[in-house]
């Protein structure tokens, strides 16, 4: 099990941002839907779930559309896992639970590429949360004990940071604001973490 590394003040995992844009009404009314009546755990499990299974995966989808700020994730019912990690991020912070961002270095098509997820503080400790969503060869759950992740970095040249950063990377924000296509995206994403 990774041993996960807080890197920065607990207050600074529930706040908002130009991308965690939690003051989005928008935002705020699906979360306020989606933890209705339930306690803090089961509210952070139905948010997660709805997520993973019903903001589809733009790859998934062969859709072109970037998205990156919370609320256009929402809007536009997709996102890769960057955005979709912003949009988890977004509605778990708006409920008053830390959340943060945490990546990998997983092999993809002739090389390597950064894959973006959460971590969430719950009961005291944190653990991961990948809501990229499932497919035949996915099978990502929310889980409080060993992680059950989309993926595992298993090959040579793979990596699994440890880091929990309260933030988004930069580098990866940028790369989803300023390009035209998903194609794009995907020719210009880094293979590792500059931190």
């Amino acid at each position: 099990m990774l041993s996960l590394i807080q890197k920065d003040d607990l207050n600074a995992y529930l706040k908002p941002s130009e991308v965690v844009d939690y003051n989005n009404p928008e935002i705020q009314l699906k979360a306020w839907e989606l933890a209705q009546g339930l306690e803090q755990i089961e509210m952070a499990k139905s948010i997660y779930h709805f997520v993973r299974d019903e903001i589809h995966h733009s790859l998934d989808i062969e859709s072109d559309i970037v998205t990156c700020r919370a609320s256009d994730v929402l809007k536009e019912g997709q996102g890769i896992c960057f955005a979709k990690s912003n949009l988890l991020a977004a509605f778990l912070r708006f409920m008053d639970i830390p959340t943060g961002f945490c990546y990998q270095t997983l092999t993809h098509e002739d090389g390597f590429v950064l894959h973006g997820l959460n971590a969430v503080y719950l009961d005291g400790g944190w653990f991961r949360l990948d809501a990229r969503g499932n497919r035949a060869d996915v099978d990502a759950q929310f889980s409080m004990g060993k992680a059950s992740l989309a993926f595992y970095p298993l090959e040579e040249g793979e990596k699994d940071y440890p880091y929990i950063f309260s933030q988004p990377d930069k580098g990866i924000l940028s790369i989803l604001m300023l390009s035209k296509s998903l194609e794009e995206v995907m020719k210009i994403l880094p293979s590792v973490l500059n931190w």
